[in-house]
């Protein structure tokens, strides 16, 4: 095995085994959706309405559950100073952590995601386009919180100062997803919202992982 696939294994083995891995997240997400009825009343025409974006909204809140962790454990125990000397690229490392944490937790996270979001009351026919845009959408809200676990590495109360630096970077993703379900749901072009949220996706994949790598030089140095 490649030493990339080496280490993308072992992020995954740590995501799923961190804190319960994706099931606190999907058990977060399951929560908020079991919740909304009761505060927003149980007619089926109000639900609807806001289905879909009660359920990404609630997608971007699970995801944040997963990121304080991130790199803080190897931060601890000495492994991200292994990981920067490692023959392979920090950008490099950086990225395959996000990935792990995404294909742990994100995949999951868009797994469930339709399902909530039927339950609430979406048309049936929302499913594929909610899949598509969770799984996206949660690549971005991956490599997004890598940036702020990485910029809070060191911080007495990492986990709060994380939530901080993410969740503005969470709102153009939440924004574009949003919009193309609205757009699908009415009878609207809605491709431009989800061409706009695979470009914000893949612009934080490029270039994400060289923010991360430089506040991780920076917490070490």
């Amino acid at each position: 095995m490649s030493r990339i696939g080496a280490l993308l294994a072992r992020e995954v083995a740590l995501a799923w085994g961190r804190g319960g891995g994706p099931l606190v997240a999907v058990g977060f997400y399951a929560g908020v959706a079991t919740l909304l009825p009761l505060a927003t009343g149980p007619e089926p025409e109000r639900l609807a309405a806001v289905a879909p974006g009660a359920a990404w909204v609630a997608l971007a809140l699970a995801a944040l559950l997963s990121l304080e962790r991130l790199f803080e454990r190897d931060y601890e125990d000495g492994a991200l100073d292994l990981l920067t000397l490692s023959p392979a690229p920090l950008e490099i490392v950086c990225a395959v952590k996000c990935l792990g944490q995404w294909i742990a937790t994100g995949a999951p996270l868009a797994l469930a995601a339709p399902a909530a979001a039927i339950a609430l009351g979406a048309s049936p026919t929302l499913a594929p386009l909610i899949f598509a845009c969770a799984l996206v959408g949660g690549l971005a809200f991956a490599f997004t919180g890598g940036i702020g676990a990485a910029l809070s590495l060191g911080a007495r109360r990492g986990g709060l100062l994380t939530a901080v630096i993410v969740l503005p970077l969470f709102v153009p993703p939440v924004i574009f997803g949003g919009g193309a379900l609205d757009g699908f749901s009415a009878g609207l072009p809605w491709t431009g919202g989800f061409a706009l949220l695979c470009a914000y996706a893949a612009g934080v994949v490029a270039l994400g992982p060289v923010a991360m790598a430089a506040a991780c030089r920076n917490a070490l140095s």
